[in-house]
């Protein structure tokens, strides 16, 4: 049996660094610079690739040094999310055993069968059409906004609460920074729902209903633009796999063991994100009860 992998993080990662900077410079000039429904679009697209950054500072870059990655990455571009609350609940969806799991996996979709049985037929409805892209682009960002919300009030968790009042001041910092612009709030509330949209179309389709916690990360071969957007996240079994690695060492691995990979995931990929709009625009690609789910 071969020695396991040893991935040592470079001291400075420039590319993720100098893609941050670049990311808040350009924040700042669709607020500033950019006629407003050009600066609404260029804002969107650049508060998804915050989140994606963040994504990817969670997982321990730019810096050694956590609380700098932290430092760095912390203002809620998206509003809508604690960065606290992001980072915990992510690393621990990062337990690949319990992936889609509707109560331990906290970035799932799925719900248990017994749950689902129970929703009225508009609740049904509405969730059956969640699970199409045009579902996921149009009503994803405000569900899952309000179910993660909901689900976190339950909770009533010290350390929950604790994320939820770090991140009041935090929101109200990048709204402050908003209303001195040109840009007007309603605007960036616009271009904070067009970001979540596009985060969704990446999380559609990231994990599957599977047996083996193996074949539940997808693989979308070319990523294109929002590869690039999503920091090639779309190889989403390679970072599972090796969640420290940078994203732009992701592409490389994929390609130099691409069918140990496959074999890996059982075969769950994609061609591209064309292909994914086409199957599933308004088809549901899962069930919202999770199909393997025992009771």
């Amino acid at each position: 049996m071969g020695k396991k992998e040893k991935i040592v993080p470079a001291q400075i990662e420039w590319p993720t660094l100098m893609l941050i900077l670049a990311c808040y410079a350009t924040w700042g000039a669709a607020l500033w610079l950019l006629p407003l429904p050009l600066g609404i679009i260029i804002g969107g697209i650049t508060i998804a690739l915050h989140a994606s950054l963040q994504h990817e500072v969670i997982h321990g870059h730019p810096f050694r040094g956590q609380w700098l990655n932290d430092l760095i990455i912390w203002p809620p571009l998206m509003l809508t999310v604690p960065y606290a609350r992001f980072k915990a609940t992510h690393l621990a969806h990062h337990h690949d055993e319990i992936l889609t799991d509707p109560y331990d996996d906290p970035e799932t979709n799925y719900l248990d069968p017994g749950v689902w049985e129970r929703l009225p037929r508009m609740f049904q409805a509405l969730l059956r059409f969640n699970n199409t892209v045009a579902g996921r682009l149009l009503v994803g960002p405000l569900i899952g906004t309000i179910a993660f919300a909901i689900c976190e009030w339950r909770s009533r968790d010290a350390t929950i609460m604790r994320g939820w009042l770090w991140h009041l001041p935090a929101v109200a910092v990048v709204l402050a920074v908003v209303a001195v612009s040109p840009m007007p709030i309603w605007a960036y509330l616009v271009a904070a729902y067009l970001s979540m949209s596009i985060i969704k179309l990446r999380t559609f389709l990231e994990h599957q209903a599977h047996e083996r916690a193996s074949g539940r990360s997808v693989i979308v071969e070319n990523g294109g633009v929002f590869g690039f957007l999503f920091l090639n996240n779309n190889l989403h079994v390679v970072h599972h796999m090796h969640p420290r690695v940078a994203w732009y060492a992701l592409p490389g691995l994929y390609r130099a063991r691409r069918d140990h990979y496959l074999r890996r995931n059982g075969g769950y990929v994609f061609a591209s994100y064309r292909e994914v709009i086409r199957r599933y625009l308004v088809t549901p690609k899962d069930p919202v009860a999770h199909p393997l789910w025992r009771r």
